[in-house]
């Protein structure tokens, strides 16, 4: 299930880089032992970097509709400071109450032996998903994401609402607002990545979320966490902490410049000579989302072609399952249903994306071209906006437009 496909794009780019049977292997540099980033794990070539220190990477947009999950070393990669390297025998993950001195803590094994394991399929998305199309309109700060900052997965672990009372804690008893959650991560300050989630969501979520040690089968790479992190399903990636080892029930939201001065939205009149983070609440669900992964944008169809096959993803956060997805040829007068592929998950707690694919007549006046347009909605019945200039934001998070690719026609 988390093989390349061998017609994909991918597959041609690792064949490429074999010869004979054999991978050729670069020469690597001498480690600078004062460089923090001397030590990252290795990854994909078929990876397309935004960024490499920290390093930041999407995978080929045509290679996310070949699988249901992603493979684990094509998934996207965000991330905001140096990798750590987790000795598993050392880790353990620390509990603890706001006000009381004693915290309770859990090694790898007392995880993986002390708690039923519980496997969900989520996505992962960064609120900066499609942020190059937000560029276009005025510039933002932040990494140039296209439409594959976002992949799917299988992760088991712990339910968090298990470990936490075998801890002594439950959450519906407790007269606390936040629960934090840290990461292993360290900035050169020595302050770790953080990010944290409102009690009512905890408590919504407490059986759903996963303290996380497998991904898809596997234990979780470097890059995505290893040995733990905590998988919120539904909930943007920048809430789901890597390298996991602490959780704190807290009155007070994670103190963490992720959490409080970015990943927040604001209309397009708010700009950084005027903005206010205080004043909105850190993101949290996601709005409905999708995109086209085939035919490319720029594509040339086979000639003599009278009809498109498109292929695609939607997902929609909060738990928000997909109830339609929309594609039109003619700018938006007409629309035409996608046949929707099922995640086998229930419609107001799904949490996996769904992929979906539609064969339609191109119309006989493209004069060479034709604009290919997806939207979705969720069962909550939103909707994507039909363009990005409504809301464009500083950041150029939650860009989710209308979903538009251009195709030649010979």
């Amino acid at each position: 299930m988390y093989a390349v496909h061998k017609n994909s794009e991918v597959f041609e780019m690792l064949e490429e880089l074999r010869i004979g049977n054999i991978f050729e292997v670069p020469k690597v540099p001498e480690k600078d032992k004062n460089d923090p980033y001397a030590n990252e794990p290795l990854r994909s070539p078929a990876l397309i970097p935004s960024s490499s220190t920290p390093f930041n990477a999407e995978p080929p947009l045509s290679i996310l509709v070949d699988n249901f999950l992603t493979p684990n070393d094509l998934f996207f990669v965000r991330n905001h400071l140096p990798v750590p390297i987790v000795d598993p025998k050392k880790y353990h993950l620390d509990i603890t109450v706001q006000g009381k001195r004693k915290s309770v803590s859990f090694t790898l094994d007392d995880l993986k032996k002390k708690f039923p394991k519980k496997t969900v399929a989520s996505v992962v998305q960064c609120a900066g998903n499609r942020r190059s199309e937000m560029v276009k309109v005025k510039a933002v700060k932040g990494l140039n994401w296209g439409a594959a900052a976002l992949s799917n997965a299988e992760w088991s672990g712990a339910s968090l609402d298990d470990v936490l009372k075998k801890a002594g804690i439950d959450l519906e008893s407790l007269d606390m607002e936040h629960v934090q959650f840290d990461g292993m991560d360290m900035d050169p300050t020595g302050a770790p990545y953080g990010a944290s989630i409102p009690m009512e969501l905890a408590r919504r979520l407490k059986k759903d979320i996963i303290i996380a040690y497998e991904m898809n089968g596997e234990e979780i790479p470097r890059d995505h966490g290893y040995p733990v992190r905590i998988i919120i399903p539904g909930i943007v990636g920048a809430r789901q902490v890597k390298w996991l080892n602490k959780i704190t029930i807290s009155n007070e939201e994670s103190s963490c410049h992720w959490q409080q001065k970015d990943y927040k939205g604001f209309h397009a009149s708010i700009d950084w000579h005027n903005v206010d983070f205080s004043t909105v609440p850190a993101i949290m669900e996601t709005p409905i989302q999708s995109a086209i992964c085939e035919p490319a944008n720029g594509s040339e169809l086979e000639e003599g072609a009278d009809e498109v096959t498109v292929k695609g993803y939607a997902w929609s956060g909060g738990g928000r399952g997909v109830v339609r997805v929309d594609l039109s040829l003619d700018g938006g007068k007409t629309w035409h249903s996608a046949e929707l592929k099922p995640n086998n998950q229930p419609l107001y707690k799904s949490y996996a994306w769904t992929l979906w694919e539609a064969t339609l007549p191109l119309p006989k006046d493209h004069k060479g071209k034709v604009e290919i347009i997806c939207k979705a909605v969720d069962s909550s019945y939103n909707v994507q906006p039909d363009n990005v200039d409504g809301i464009w934001n500083l950041r150029g998070v939650l860009s989710n437009a209308w979903y538009r690719v251009q195709v030649k026609v010979p």
